[in-house]
Order: structure tokens, then C-alpha cells, then sequence
């Protein structure tokens, strides 16, 4: 297994394994290859043997606090779980990106992600914070009106080696 920078071309796979996990809001298939594009720098891809990607995660930096890197989507192909990759590509990218903090938001009923998320600031010894970013009732699109808010996980603070704490 190989973690890169991903490609244009992965767009298509990237966007199978977001939808196949039925844990994300899946985006359109266009807003998958723009974010191979302009956010490769802050995402990475797994890719098995074959050179297929197998996993994902997809970040950017914050505008306003360019020291803050947001994780947009994780994700990992059901054939290929259960053997910490998330947390693998987690940590390859913020010690590619090297963060001050790292944000993400998790649903209430995703546990998974609650459970990366929380073992990732435990192993890095982060302060992980947790607060409502966007209620349930702003989004537009569900049917029924019952979307699970958006609870914003703050980590922080990464140190820089040969930094003064």
C-alpha cells in the first residue's frame, strides 16, 4: 500500500468509496476531481498493489486561520477496513501538512468517526474539543428536515519539534 497525493484521475474512485460508505454526504462526482486538483496538497490517497486507491482523505486549510487544517472526508473501501488506515492516512497527512490544529466535523450517530477522531488526539496527545458547528435544521436538502448536526472537533495543539512548550 502506497499513500500519495491524489490525481485528477482518482476523482471517479474517490467518489465510489465516499458513496459506498454510507456514512458520508456524498458530494457531486465534479466536486470530487476539482478537490484532486486544487486541495491535492492537503489529501492524500491510499492505493493497493494495483495502483487503485483504496482510501482517502481530503483536507484544506482555513482561509481565516491558515494554520488550521480541516479533514474534510475520510473514507476507506470496505474491502480494505479494519486494519487503521484512516488513522494511517490521519497521520501521514498532518505530518505532511503540519497543523497547529486540526478541525473535522462528526455527526452524533457516526460512530467511527467519533472513535477515529478521539484515538487520533488521544495518540497525539491533543486537546480534542467538541461543540455544535451547524444544527440539524440549517440544511435544506433532507427530506424530512432531520439532519444530525454538525459537531465541529477541534485538536490542538501540535508542537513543532524544537519548539518551547
Amino acid at each position: 500500500m502506497t499513500l500519495e497525493s491524489p490525481r485528477v484521475e482518482d476523482g471517479a474512485a474517490i467518489w465510489r468509496i465516499a458513496r459506498d460508505s454510507r456514512a458520508l454526504d456524498l458530494n457531486s462526482s465534479y466536486s470530487y476531481l476539482l478537490w484532486c486538483r486544487d486541495f491535492s496538497a492537503t489529501s492524500l490517497v491510499a492505493r493497493a498493489a494495483d495502483g487503485d486507491p483504496v482510501a482517502f482523505v481530503t483536507g484544506y486549510l482555513r482561509p481565516d486561520r491558515p494554520g488550521t487544517l480541516v479533514v474534510w472526508q475520510i473514507a476507506v473501501d470496505e474491502t480494505h477496513r479494519g486494519r487503521g488506515l484512516a488513522g494511517v492516512l490521519l497521520d501521514a497527512l498532518t505530518a505532511r501538512v503540519s497543523p497547529e490544529a486540526v478541525e473535522t466535523t462528526v455527526t452524533p450517530d457516526n460512530t467511527p468517526s467519533d472513535r477515529l477522531f478521539t484515538a487520533y488526539a488521544a495518540r497525539h496527545g491533543l486537546r480534542l474539543e467538541r461543540e455544535v458547528l451547524f444544527d440539524g435544521r440549517l440544511f435544506p436538502d433532507t427530506a424530512d428536515g432531520a439532519h444530525q448536526p454538525e459537531v465541529l472537533y477541534r485538536m490542538s495543539p501540535f508542537h513543532t519539534p524544537g519548539a518551547s512548550l
